[in-house]
């Protein structure tokens, strides 16, 4: 939770004078936005206010928590949390979170659904206004273009040369890209933060996909809506993600005792065994007749032993995926937590849990078991696991900032009612109106005195 918190342990006096030095290198870090705090127009850094409205910039300790109202810590007259806690308590605050851009945004990564004809037209109107009208630099991957229906497009083909291009698992985009754009469905939006597996920019997702549960933007008033991100009008929901790291068995990664301590440095790109996760991690049977049989641990504790066809572990977002078909509760993204759910499990009293966010979670084939497991990621990278790997999870410092079209309340329930029909049922009908008489003033124990 340290890492979600901003807050991290609290500093003495003594450490001042070194905060603002570390400060002042972590906002150089920072690439072209961050989170504004709106009670006084400044702009949050790291658990430390700046006030843009002054040009001489000045930094004093926050006094409200960027995800909500502090909780008090004291707790009746002799209790009190540890002042030098790693822990810091907060409460989602879903208003808080806008986003403020503190450099103009020049470079655009767009992102459109393949073999897609509607797409195809939206990603030519957009790119093109994207060029001529904002003068932004435009970066599309490699792969749309090879596309045969982009490439016998001729005013995809005439903008092909004005345009940027990457390939994936080739070309770094982290310190490239100030702004994202997604022209799909769920999918696209998933494919968008794994090329991402660091700091992401601000994402604005266009639903132009089957279900749209992630993406609430409509595409016919596109120049408006960019127009309003790109001036920095707009709210974020930052989507938690999960660290994701397979060590095999006597590896080195397997020897770090926590998860939070392996870097990518430790992990080849190309291996893909250690990722950042925008839905969930999936261990299932595979294509073996038995029942999965793996052990799931807790903070190093083991917790069960998971007996059936598989386990998944989500995120908030990942929820309304393949977690809620499975039986888990549909938890709000903003809500720091990680879903735990079994797969049909062998038993009638597994059910899902939510337990808090920055756990550690640990996951390994039993000595016992009859076959291996498979783990998949997004429903990508699928590897085998056997006896002696294990599959390590914890939420991940970087989230995906995603650009809510109204705010992330009215977002989420908009896309449970109109993507998942949530609570649809015919209504009740009304009582109907009871005729005075005799009969009915006996029901309801009336009597008439003059009968």
């Amino acid at each position: 939770m340290s890492s979600l918190a901003n807050g991290g342990r609290r500093k003495s006096n003594s450490e001042s004078s070194s905060m603002d030095v570390e400060d002042e290198q972590i906002i150089d870090k920072i690439v072209r936005f961050n989170i504004s705090d709106e009670s006084d127009g400044g702009s949050i850094f790291n658990g430390v206010k700046r006030r843009t409205a002054n040009p001489r910039i000045t930094r004093t300790r926050r006094t409200k928590s960027l995800y909500g109202v502090m909780p008090n810590c004291k707790f009746g007259p002799c209790g009190s949390i540890l002042d030098d806690s790693a822990t810091s308590l907060t409460i989602p605050d879903p208003g808080s979170q806008k986003l403020n851009w503190h450099k103009p945004p020049l470079t655009v990564l767009v992102i459109k659904k393949m073999h897609d004809e509607n797409a195809l037209s939206a990603f030519t109107q957009l790119v093109k206004w994207l060029i001529q009208e904002k003068n932004m630099a435009v970066y599309v991957e490699k792969a749309v273009f090879d596309d045969a229906m982009c490439s016998e497009n001729p005013v995809c083909r005439g903008l092909q040369k004005q345009i940027k291009t990457f390939e994936e698992e080739k070309d770094e985009l982290t310190n490239k890209i100030d702004f994202v754009i997604c022209l799909g469905g769920d999918g696209t939006l998933l494919y968008a933060s794994s090329l991402f597996q660091a700091s992401m920019p601000p994402v604005m997702a266009f639903n132009m996909g089957s279900l749209g549960f992630l993406t609430p933007f409509s595409f016919q008033d596109f120049k408006g809506q960019v127009t309003q991100v790109l001036e920095g009008n707009a709210g974020l929901l930052l989507r938690y993600r999960l660290k994701c790291v397979i060590c095999r068995k006597d590896s080195q990664m397997s020897k770090i005792p926590h998860v939070k301590q392996i870097q990518r440095s430790h992990s080849t790109i190309q291996s893909k065994t250690h990722m950042l996760v925008f839905n969930e991690v999936v261990v299932d049977r595979g294509q073996s007749p038995y029942l999965c049989n793996i052990d799931l641990y807790v903070e190093g504790k083991l917790v069960t032993t998971v007996q059936g066809d598989g386990l998944i572990i989500s995120t908030p977002t990942g929820s309304t995926a393949y977690a809620v078909a499975a039986g888990a509760s549909m938890v709000h993204p903003n809500v720091p937590a990680i879903v735990i759910t079994p797969i049909c499990p062998h038993s009638l009293s597994f059910r899902p849990v939510v337990v808090p966010a920055g756990v550690e979670i640990k996951i390994m084939v039993s000595p016992e078991a009859r076959n291996s497991a498979w783990v998949s990621l997004d429903g990508r990278n699928r590897q085998e696991i056997f006896e002696g790997d294990s599959v390590r999870i914890t939420t991940a410092q970087y989230p995906v900032p995603s650009v809510c079209a109204k705010d992330q309340m009215d977002d989420w329930f908009e896309s449970l009612a109109e993507c998942l029909h949530w609570n649809v049922r015919k209504p009740q009908k009304p009582m109907p109106t009871l005729i005075d008489s005799p009969s009915t003033n006996s029901l309801t124990g009336n009597s008439d005195s003059s009968s």
